[in-house]
């Protein structure tokens, strides 16, 4: 049996960071804010949802670009997402540059942010904007401050997304 104090110095901050992180991680639940009136952007029924995960540390990518992939179908009922690029649909590309929380002292900062292209069939681009969301938190006694921080941002960020799509004109 090794002796649990011999472990390299390094490791228990490693493993702490992986696991603060994860816990957020995945706790954080789709969301979904339909809107009758715009059922898919453009009013455009089939489209081609692609996230790149553009970020430093990907070790949790699976599961934020499944995160997102989610909450745009739940919010975009009436659209019929394609899975690949077979015959010509149009694009949304979301580009994630920042998802994550750390701790600051007595705060707990959380970010999101990615950038948003929607395109036509022809690959032209009907709109493109930023969405993102910063937010700093106390580190309240007796709540999961890492996990409400981050669950703020995302929404944030996510109603910025939203707000963009439904203002998608089908004429490039």
């Amino acid at each position: 049996m090794k002796n649990f104090l011999a472990m390299p110095h390094w490791l228990p901050a490693l493993l702490l960071a992986t696991l603060s992180f994860s816990c957020a991680g995945a706790t954080l639940r789709p969301l979904a804010y339909p809107d009758p009136d715009a059922p898919c952007p453009a009013r455009w029924v089939n489209w081609r949802l692609e996230i790149a995960d553009q970020r430093a540390n990907r070790g949790d990518s699976e599961r934020v670009t499944l995160l997102l992939r989610d909450s745009i179908a739940r919010s975009f009922p009436g659209c019929r997402w394609q899975a690949s690029a077979d015959g010509k649909v149009p694009r949304i590309l979301i580009e994630l540059h920042r998802f994550g929380v750390a701790r600051d002292g007595n705060y707990w900062d959380a970010a999101a942010q990615w950038t948003v292209v929607a395109s036509d069939a022809e690959g032209r681009t009907l709109m493109e904007f930023q969405a993102d969301s910063e937010i700093s938190r106390p580190n309240y006694r007796g709540a999961n401050n890492e996990l409400e921080a981050m669950k703020q941002a995302f929404d944030q960020a996510f109603r910025r997304t939203l707000e963009g799509l439904r203002n998608v004109s089908g004429a490039g």
